[in-house]
This record gives C-alpha cells, structure tokens and sequence, in this order.
C-alpha cells in the first residue's frame, strides 16, 4: 500500500503538471513542463518555513496534516475496494479542511476562500445522488462488489450516465483553475492557501496530488471496473484531459451561479432516482 501511496503522488503531480500544459495550449500560450508540479514540490519541501504572526499556530500546522492524512486513507479505502459511503465521507472532510485552512492563517484572503468553501458545499448534493443512484441499480456501496457487478452486467456507465456525469461534476469542481474553483479564484489570490508556503506548501501540495488521482481512479473503477494496470492509467488520463478542455473553454463562475448550477443538476438527479427506484 505505500507503494500505491507514492505512486498516487507521483502520478497525481503529473496530472497537476498535464493538467496545467493542456490549459495552456488550448489558451495559446506554451505552459509550464508537465513536470512542474513535482518541481514545485521539490522547491517548497526545501523553502524556508515559518508561521505567520496572524495565525492560530495550532491550527496552521495540524489542518496540513489532517489533509495528507485524509487522502492518503482515501487511497487506502479505494485500494482495498472499501465503502463509497467512507470514500464520500472523506470528500466532505475535505471541505471541512478547506475551510480550516483559510481561517488559520488569519489572512483576508484565506478568510474569504475559507467561507466561499462552505458555499461550495453545494456540490456535495450530487454527490449524495450519486450514492443513492449507485445503489438502486447495484444493490452495493461497496466498491469491490461494484466491480464484480460489472464483470455480470457490463459497465455501469451505460445505465448510470446521467449518475456518471454528476459525479465528473464533482471531480471538475475539485480541478485547479476550473470553472467552479471559488475557494481560490484569481480575487483572492490564492485564497485558502494565501499564507502557506515552504514544508507547509509542498505538504498541501502532496495532498491535493492524492485528492486527483484517488477521485479519477474511483470514477474509472465505479463506471468501467477493473482494468489492468496500463489501461487504468490510460482511461485516468482520458479522463484527466476531459477535464483540463473543461476548465480551458469554461470561464469561472461566481460562487452564486455554481450553487444554481449544482442545485439545477441535483433536481434533475433527484428526478431521475425516483424514476429509476419506481422502475425497480
């Protein structure tokens, strides 16, 4: 499992970097080398670090760690084929992070990304769709029983598109420079990571790495199932260039319009659970 961990992080960075690349070309300009990311990494594990005089002290340092502990259990969970309830659960952690996060460094603009991330709750509610529509058609949460239901019935995408997608919506909503990226958008600077930086930075760095890599390998093994190796990483990294065309041709919404946006999409969800539990 540490082998799967640093892999994550590796591959997780790359798609950071790749990410980035596909943004750039598609707007015109040549962008950074795909590798930049790990470079980044690098260069902040050996910044100097220190602790702003404005912030919680307490709290600036343990919300990093709670970061890298929660996507290094999420990849364990993944892993191990466990619960999406439990994988889900982690997600909303998140959030909770990110709020975290502003507020410890007692800076404005952390402040203001720290209460655009409880706006961006929103986009939890298609995931509790998700859940519940996952589990009227499988009979399961569980992610290796997911699996083996498709080895019977063939992907899961066929009959859970709109579920697919609303997932996707999830996952986009997590992306860099996406068009639902509220919690750090170019007014706020870099809002909840404002005043991190050094070993703090390369420790937020490593956990957002995690955080792209175990939700693209959940949505490829809940909708594709199981795939070797080689061409797990290929459909990840199909996946990955859908998103970053995505975020190079949408513009970012206000914090007001993806509520809308998500809430639109959870009612056409909600619509169509119910027409899928009254079918069953």
């Amino acid at each position: 499992m540490i082998e799967l961990i640093a892999a994550g992080t590796i591959i997780g960075l790359l798609f950071h970097g790749i990410h980035r690349k596909v943004i750039a070309r598609v707007q015109g300009r040549p962008g950074p080398p795909v590798w930049q990311e790990i470079l980044h990494t690098l260069k902040f594990s050996f910044k100097e670090t220190w602790i702003p005089k404005t912030a919680s002290n307490p709290l600036f340092v343990f919300i990093v760690a709670v970061e890298l502990a929660i996507w290094t259990g999420a990849i364990v969970i993944v892993g191990y084929g466990g619960s999406l309830l439990m994988l889900f659960a982690v997600f909303m952690l998140h959030k909770i992070v990110e709020h975290g996060l502003g507020l410890s460094s007692g800076s404005p603009y952390g402040k203001f990304g720290a209460i655009r991330s409880v706006m961006s709750a929103a986009s939890e509610i298609p995931l509790f769709a998700t859940i519940g529509g996952i589990y009227l058609i499988t009979r399961t949460l569980n992610i290796n029983e997911i699996v083996a239901w498709q080895q019977v019935h063939g992907w899961l995408i066929i009959p859970a598109l709109p579920l697919a997608f609303a997932m996707y919506l999830v996952i986009l909503s997590k992306m860099h420079y996406g068009p639902f990226s509220i919690t750090k958008a170019k007014e706020i600077v870099s809002g909840v990571l404002t005043e991190h930086f050094g070993i703090y930075r390369a420790g937020l760095d490593v956990a957002f790495a995690m955080k792209t890599f175990v939700l693209i390998w959940a949505f490829v093994l809940i909708f594709f199932g199981a795939l070797p190796w080689w061409l797990m990483l290929i459909a990840m990294l199909i996946v990955l260039l859908s998103l970053s065309f995505v975020c190079a041709f949408t513009p970012m919404l206000s914090p007001y319009d993806t509520v809308a946006f998500q809430a639109v999409v959870s009612g056409i969800l909600i619509i169509y659970i119910f027409i899928i539990g009254v079918s069953l």
